[in-house]
């Protein structure tokens, strides 16, 4: 059994780390209501321009001469992953349902005999997949001292993967990352930019749209940003499902603490107790000696 200041010193530090747990969930509640606006306000821009881009690409006559960002390579042997996840811990299971989702493709890639190349978008993601995929990692890129998902760290990703796919050097390129929900649900979501997926777009392209000048020049443009927005978007929901299960993590962290401070105050009680009918025990024994 464990002394009294034993008892004392492991509550005190038990108490410490509640008051740690609970001040991480008020930060990440307060992060979370901007990263939630910021994330749904996103959506319907990312969207629309999947929209536009397919509406224009259905004009096109010459299909065989598209852009290949649109088109594709016309093989399907190299795949690019860029896996999104944070640079901080303390979220519950935000990086590791993402890497879950990105191991399982992972699998089915290399069960069809393709090739697989990785590219990690945050420290936690690199951390864990360079034990198995370290030889698949080709870049590590972080954003630790980013406040907030910002446009220039999403473009900065996507001319990577851009100038990467100008080289020639993979087929198609998927991202993965968390699409937030609400605080307790975040749903990992496997999404392929390159070439553009007429799968991914729930909505339809059904408007139609007047545009000049041809559609091989706007497409040349806008393709490319479209590449950005869908990491930017990705980013967005990041950010908001990070700040939400870290939120939900440090409330259960904070129950958990205060569940273990009473248990041990009870414990502590006792031992007391104990201690002091030992020595009443003592000192009447000693007395009808006398």
């Amino acid at each position: 059994m464990a002394s009294l200041d034993d008892l004392k010193k492991r509550i005190a530090s038990v108490k410490s780390t509640q008051k740690i747990t609970k001040a991480m969930k008020m930060v990440a509640a307060a992060k979370l209501r901007r990263a939630q606006e910021s994330a749904e306000k996103g959506r319907p821009y990312s969207q629309k321009m999947n929209n536009v881009i397919l509406n224009l690409s259905s004009g096109i006559s010459d299909k065989e001469n598209a852009p290949k960002l649109l088109s594709g390579t016309g093989n399907d042997k190299v795949h690019l992953c860029v896996v999104m996840t944070s640079d901080r811990g303390l979220c519950g299971g935000f990086n590791s349902n993402i890497i879950k989702k990105a191991k399982s493709y992972f699998s089915k890639i290399l069960e069809e005999g393709k090739d697989l190349k990785i590219i990690t978008v945050g420290s936690k993601g690199n951390d864990q997949l360079k034990r198995v995929y370290g030889d698949k990692i080709i870049e590590n890129i972080s954003f630790k001292d980013s406040k907030n998902a910002n446009y220039f760290d999403a473009d900065k990703v996507g001319k990577i993967v851009i100038e990467k796919f100008q080289a020639g050097e993979f087929d198609v390129c998927t991202i993965f990352y968390n699409q937030f929900k609400n605080v307790i649900t975040q749903i990992p979501q496997a999404q392929q930019i390159i070439p553009l997926n007429n799968e991914d777009d729930e909505n339809g392209s059904d408007e139609s749209y007047e545009f000049e000048p041809d559609e091989d020049e706007i497409l040349s443009n806008l393709l490319p940003k479209n590449i950005s927005t869908q990491i930017f978007k990705a980013m967005l929901e990041n950010s908001a499902s990070e700040q939400g299960s870290r939120m939900s993590a440090m409330d259960n962290a904070t129950r958990n603490a205060g569940e273990m401070v009473d248990k041990l105050t009870i414990e502590y009680i006792r031992s007391r107790q104990a201690a002091i009918t030992k020595e009443l025990i003592e000192i009447i024994s000693g007395a009808e000696s006398l």
